[in-house]
């Protein structure tokens, strides 16, 4: 379990506040949203940075109408209308044992009553990037 501080957040927590309120700055100022977000892939240690970089190209390949950004400093992708639509969250982020391609509610996602919206990501085999694409491709409606 992460160490928490005297204000109750974790390290990795309040570094993920700091990021956000960069963001939101960033985004004010009308800042290259692609930049970035490979910036924050290539901040990365392996093997989360070879994960990133792979979800990133698949995600602008499969729904180009997506457009990149960050989100609590972790790559992510937004609609048209600026709604998050996915993200990648890497192992090393909150020090978890596999990566995570997550969707947000306006992910066209919905499957009956109960869905899936977060998915682990231990390796980029050629099944997992089919799956990826399909469900970024289901994602951006």
């Amino acid at each position: 379990m992460a160490k928490t501080t005297a204000g109750g957040f974790t390290a990795e927590e309040r570094a993920a506040m700091k990021a956000h309120a960069k963001e939101l700055k960033a985004a004010a100022e009308k800042a290259d949203g692609e930049a970035m977000a490979l910036a924050s892939i290539a901040e990365m240690p392996e093997p989360d940075r070879v994960l990133g970089e792979r979800i990133h190209a698949l995600v602008k390949r499969a729904a180009p109408s997506l457009s990149a950004r960050t989100w609590y400093g972790m790559p992510a992708y937004a609609n048209k209308g600026g709604k998050l639509i996915c993200f990648f969250q890497a192992a090393s982020k909150f020090k978890v044992r596999y990566a995570t391609l997550g969707f947000q509610h306006d992910a066209a996602l919905d499957e009956g009553c109960m869905w899936p919206v977060a998915f682990a990501v231990t390796d980029m085999t050629a099944d997992v990037e089919a799956r990826i694409s399909t469900l970024v491709r289901q994602a951006a409606g």
